[in-house]
């Protein structure tokens, strides 16, 4: 074991650098990625002094195994002035390495980084696909963005809808093995943001098996309205009434393409809002933690303004915390709204159930041939019956979700 007079910090002559779960550590760079300050862990784990971190440009502590293509996913969204998340290893100035995940989001005066030490069952599976991309850097070629996008393809087949699902996922994960590692009692937040995603991926499951049923049975009324018009002389009751019911189904199915199905609408955008908000929340708890940890440090820390970044970092957490109690409610009014929507799906649903009966007790008086007719009519009860169900389920998850956001919020 090495050891470092100044910091009174064993360090091991290979492998990884001293980083404990429970400490974070932060560094404010400038919009040009240069450093401006950190706290001691920032300094200790990167085993360089102050004067030689202060005015380097961040990639100072890169390491050479991280793909490129990470790195420009990282700042093509920091100039988008949104946060980010991403597991990353660095190399300490004494060439050990550490692993972090750190969450980098624009602020004040550049950018703030803090970070927290992953130890998830995610890491290894991220260290196999980093080497894989860093590979295909190196030995194929390919570009930065073209490795960003095999990064995001590769996301998108663990099952993540974009990046920020996966970063939000991971954060809350890493999080959550923290407080079990360190026996701390489960984050309530965090659970409750879990439930309500289970919630808006089974309405999803809910609405595309609605979307599937509305197809199948898209063209019964169609072949209902010709089925009467040969059992029947033109204009006769079961005639108007198959009409009615095809205007009604047509009525319903545009309606419901618009607001239920269409890509941005509520129900499709349910699941990226929780995942967002997730995001932001987890985030706040970062940077709350980050402060308490920074307030109680006493090591000298060279040219940085302690004040100034205390007050910076409050000023952070202020705004997330905000941005997630905005996303709450804003999750609670979504959830809301696909209630609402669900209500008028039953109301339409209701005056399509009255027509069908109408048309069953009229098909009873026709002559033979009018069994086919039934038939249909018996298969349209069923599809009307498992609407049903699927908007109850829908109805009851999205009020469940509307509850929980509401309370946290």
């Amino acid at each position: 074991m090495g050891f470092i007079e100044k910091r009174n910090v064993a360090r091991p002559e290979t492998g990884e650098a001293p980083f404990n779960p429970g400490e974070t550590f932060f560094s404010h760079t400038d919009e040009r990625g240069i450093i401006r300050s950190g706290n001691f862990i920032f300094q200790r784990v990167a085993g360089y002094e102050w004067e030689e971190l202060l005015g380097a440009p961040h990639k100072i502590i890169r390491h050479p195994d991280m793909p490129s293509g990470l790195f420009w996913l990282f700042w093509d969204t920091l100039k988008k002035g949104r946060p980010i998340g991403a597991y990353v290893k660095n190399r300490a100035k004494d060439g050990l390495h550490y692993w972090v995940y750190a969450v980098a989001m624009p602020a004040r005066e550049g950018f703030l980084s803090v970070r927290i030490k992953p130890c998830s069952e995610l890491l290894p599976k991220v260290k196999e696909k980093y080497l894989e991309l860093r590979e295909a850097e190196n030995e194929k070629g390919i570009s930065p963005e073209e490795s960003a996008a095999r990064l995001l393809e590769w996301i998108g087949e663990l099952g993540y809808s974009d990046y920020m699902a996966f970063a939000s996922h991971a954060l809350s994960r890493e999080l959550q093995t923290l407080d079990q590692m360190l026996e701390n009692p489960p984050d309530g937040k965090i659970s409750e943001f879990e439930v309500m995603i289970r919630s808006a991926e089974a309405v999803v499951r809910e609405t595309g098996a609605l979307s599937t049923g509305f197809e199948a049975i898209s063209t019964i009324p169609t072949n209902m309205r010709i089925i009467a018009s040969r059992l029947e002389p033109s204009g006769g009751a079961i005639t108007a009434l198959s009409q009615n019911y095809w205007a009604m189904s047509e009525e319903m199915s545009n309606w419901f393409r618009s607001f239920v199905s269409d890509s941005g609408s509520d129900f499709a955008a349910l699941e990226g809002i929780l995942e967002e908000c997730r995001f932001m929340t987890c985030t706040a708890r970062i940077l709350s933690e980050t402060a308490a940890q920074f307030a109680r440090e006493r090591r000298r820390l060279g040219n940085v303004d302690v004040v100034r970044e205390q007050a910076r970092i409050k000023e952070l957490t202020s705004q997330y915390i905000r941005r997630s109690e905005k996303g709450l409610k804003r999750i609670s009014e979504v959830a809301q709204r696909i209630s609402d929507a669900v209500t008028i799906m039953r109301r339409y649903a209701l005056g399509l159930s009255s027509t069908r009966v109408m048309c069953n007790i009229e098909s009873a008086r026709l002559p033979a041939g009018g069994e086919t007719l039934a038939n249909i009519i018996e298969q349209l009860g069923e599809f009307q019956h498992t609407i049903d169900q699927q908007l109850g389920r829908i109805d009851d998850l999205s009020r469940d979700i509307h509850l929980r956001a509401s309370t946290l919020g």
